[in-house]
């Protein structure tokens, strides 16, 4: 054999060598650090939520007639929806209970959802929002346990969390088991913002909770119960299937939009710091395909960045439809962490006429008159938080008792 090729020979099984045995050691400290390999080995594909841990729920709803909380959000990783994947099962699905926005998830926000049928199975459909938040006893007649299935995002005012309010409360006063597929909240470290006081409770905000809770749909049912917020203190029968290979270290991202307003990731984390703008007299992009991405409005100085919402899916009337608006651009900003205020005092400082800033709307969103008194009278965003601190610790220590995840 020719020295070179020797040579190159040699250096080949040294290099192969060095490489399995970085493998053997990289891979012997992971076994070692099995709490690292959970953190950082699982990704978002690896997680189960509580709708894919159907071998521990489908023995408790056989044989019996369910009815069932969901829309398009309540998806197993394989893409079937709940309702398809129970009815292949077997299971007698009785009713369709569907939150704001209905149940294929397409209803603009605020738009009165009717009753009706599912086209592609026939099931009847009851709708939760508008008059009838709380199913009635009738509508419940037959029904032997509930499922509840909804992707939450960890906003007091995103009203599906106000849904699970009056379906415990229903099923507690009917003697009805309440199932909950536990689904990660995308925003699920977060827990920030100003406490509900208990004279602005509206269907935006019931529990004296801040703007971001920090917990999953499950966890926050436990909440309801053990804290006893269900009129006169009722409980429910309460199950929470869990989400498997799942801590907060971890990013989850949504696999489907949980509402026509909220496209992707980033909508979603900037959903609970820009939804305040909604007590405003400034857009937050709904008619564009920049929802909760971007903020402006025609009062704001003229900049570089402009959009003119246009009526689209889930924003039918957009505030300012035609109109051209000027503003900030989000899309692309790391993400955050916390309830910013910097671009809503921001926008209040820019806006020339400050008596047309707020509207009454601002106060049931905030949970708190004092946020806006606090805005008006010139208050830093460091003054402002600093008024927080007290209530979000207390908030903290009872959170503590529900947490079902690390």
């Amino acid at each position: 054999m020719a020295p070179f090729i020797k040579n190159t020979f040699s250096l080949l099984f040294l290099f192969t060598t060095l490489i399995s045995c970085t493998t053997k050691k990289t891979q012997a400290q992971e076994m070692k650090n099995d709490s690292l390999i959970k953190v950082t080995s699982i990704s978002k594909n690896d997680i189960k939520t509580g709708a894919d841990n159907f071998d521990t729920y489908l023995p408790l709803l056989k044989d019996k007639k369910i009815g069932i909380v969901t829309n398009q959000t309540g998806i197993l990783s394989n893409k079937t929806h709940l309702v398809d994947f129970l009815l292949g099962k077997d299971i007698a699905i009785k009713t369709i209970f569907a939150p704001e926005h209905g149940f294929r998830g397409t209803a603009d926000a605020g738009e009165h959802v009717v009753d009706g049928r599912d086209p592609k199975t026939g099931l009847p459909i009851i709708s939760l929002y508008g008059d009838n938040k709380k199913p009635k006893p009738e509508q419940l007649a037959g029904i032997e346990i509930m499922v509840f299935d909804l992707q939450d995002v960890g906003a007091r005012f995103y009203t599906y969390i106000s849904s699970l309010h009056y379906i415990m409360e229903a099923c507690a006063e009917n003697n009805i088991p309440l199932l909950i597929l536990d689904r990660p909240n995308p925003n699920g470290s977060i827990v920030d913002g100003p406490i509900l006081e208990k004279e602005f409770t509206s269907f935006v905000g019931m529990h004296p909770i801040p703007l971001l809770h920090g917990m999953s749909i499950g966890e926050y049912a436990q909440m309801i119960n053990g804290e006893k917020w269900l009129k006169n203190g009722i409980q429910c029968k309460l199950t929470v299937i869990q989400c498997l290979y799942y801590n907060r270290k971890m990013n989850y991202s949504l696999p489907i939009k949980p509402s026509p307003n909220l496209p992707n990731d980033q909508a979603v984390n900037l959903y609970a710091s820009l939804c305040l703008f909604e007590g405003t007299n400034v857009s937050v992009g709904r008619g564009t395909e920049k929802q909760f991405q971007i903020y402006g409005s025609p009062y704001l100085p003229k900049s570089d960045f402009t959009f003119t919402p246009k009526p689209n899916l889930g924003a039918q009337n957009p505030v300012y439809n035609g109109v051209l608006c000027y503003g900030e651009d989000l899309s692309t900003y790391l993400r955050v962490n916390k309830l910013e205020l910097k671009w809503l005092i921001k926008a209040y400082t820019a806006t020339p006429d400050k008596t047309k800033f707020f509207n009454s709307f601002f106060t049931k969103l905030a949970g708190t008159k004092k946020l806006q008194q606090q805005i008006e009278s010139g208050n830093s965003e460091k003054e402002i938080r600093e008024s927080w601190k007290k209530g979000l610790n207390e908030f903290k220590k009872m959170r503590e008792k529900y947490l079902i995840y690390k």
